[in-house]
């Protein structure tokens, strides 16, 4: 639900003016040095950008879902990785505490996390553990006052530039599935946590993710997020929920950016004594993504204003997910064509989007994975 429009305009029309003037003409910079540049991460914290999603008691905007996903339409209009910086803080990295945490905890991290002091990263996937996440073998067994964390995570976001992580960890090894996993707050600093390599990716430059290696670290009890074993599964699965949602206002968002760009080479290229847009065939390409596109947004509004009215959309938000993400693909692939061999060349942001979007059908549970729990949840509400 929106809580104020006019507010809510304000914000959307500030940083959609900060996208334009400021994210955009720096995209080729962070492509070439594969960083987002330290005036910009300085001026999205002096923004409020990294707490936009935080509760207001904890410094942060409190914005509802609906408000996020109209806010994320804007970010999204630019390459991913400013967006990824960010999105860790105002999601995944920051929503298992929001969502479970003690309020000790809650006192402690979210200010932080909220100003961008820290960064928070999400650790559950695993080299033998990604789309099976009840299937981690990281294991986190008590000691006194303390909880022994070894184990490796992998492709996590944004965990070069992490000061906590979110970890999954089995506390209970007689326990298979996902009820044996519990989460933990760990810092970066911790001793024995170290980093690997830091991944060369197919696209999303400035955005870094790389293995977390845990050996033998040793956190305080204080650190089981929300006090309680076994349930971190579950609270992993609420971080998703609501992630989900937000990576298909961004992949709607990058579409419609993708959209404009192909428009408006289509209105310029002239061919055969006449602008491309003119020929019919453009334009049954140009009208499928901008229907696509509407489809998307419609989706991805109701579902948010569904959770904000409390209600589980753990269906809609996979249906949000593998909609828009697919669609995003589709409106790529379609813009390249139109482009032709110019959309080929790094010459036109296209290149570089092309590349970009394809992670947004992988993580936070791939394609496959949302169509396994439509299904699923299907099948279950007729039992």
């Amino acid at each position: 639900m929106i809580r104020d429009q006019e507010t809510l305009n304000v914000l959307v029309e500030t940083i959609s003016r900060y996208v334009k003037e400021r994210l955009i003409p720096n995209e080729e910079i962070l492509e070439l040095n594969d960083a987002v540049p330290e005036d910009i991460v300085q001026e999205m914290k002096d923004l409020g950008m990294f707490g936009m999603t935080i509760p207001e008691e904890y410094d942060g905007l409190g914005l509802t879902i609906e408000e996020e996903v109209t806010v994320a339409m804007a970010i999204g209009k630019t390459s991913p990785a400013f967006r990824s910086l960010i999105g860790t803080n105002n999601g995944i990295g920051s929503l298992g505490i929001v969502i479970d945490g003690t309020e000790e905890q809650k006192r402690y991290y979210l200010p932080k996390l909220a100003t961008g002091e820290l960064i928070g990263a999400f650790a559950l996937t695993e080299p033998d553990a990604g789309s099976d996440a009840g299937s981690l073998r990281t294991t986190a067994k008590r000691d006194g006052d303390h909880y022994i964390i070894n184990g490796t995570k992998r492709f996590i976001t944004n965990a070069p530039e992490a000061g906590i992580f979110t970890v999954m960890a089995r506390t209970d090894p007689l326990i298979k599935g996902a009820a044996g996993i519990s989460a933990f707050i760990v810092a970066a600093d911790t001793p024995g946590l170290s980093l690997g390599k830091v991944d060369r990716k197919m696209g999303q430059k400035g955005a870094h993710t790389c293995d977390v290696i845990f050996e033998n670290c040793r956190i305080p009890v204080s650190n089981l997020i929300g006090g309680r074993e076994g349930v971190g599964f579950k609270t992993a699965m609420k971080v998703l929920d609501k992630g989900r949602l937000h990576i298909a206002a961004v992949a709607t968002a990058a579409a419609e950016r993708m959209l404009e760009d192909a428009l408006n080479y289509a209105l310029e290229r002239k061919q055969f004594g006449q602008p491309i847009a003119s020929f019919q065939l453009i334009q049954a390409m140009l009208a499928d993504s901008k229907m696509e596109i509407y489809a998307a947004r419609c989706m991805i509004m109701d579902a948010a204003r569904r959770r904000d009215l409390g209600e589980d959309i753990g269906t809609e938000a996979s249906c949000c997910k593998l909609f828009a993400t697919e669609m995003c693909g589709r409106v790529a692939d379609r813009a390249v064509q139109i482009l032709g061999g110019s959309g080929y060349v790094s010459d036109y942001p296209i290149e570089r989007f092309y590349r970009d979007v394809r992670l947004f059908r992988i993580y936070e549970g791939t394609s496959q994975i949302q169509q396994l729990v439509i299904a699923r949840n299907m099948i279950r509400s007729r039992s």
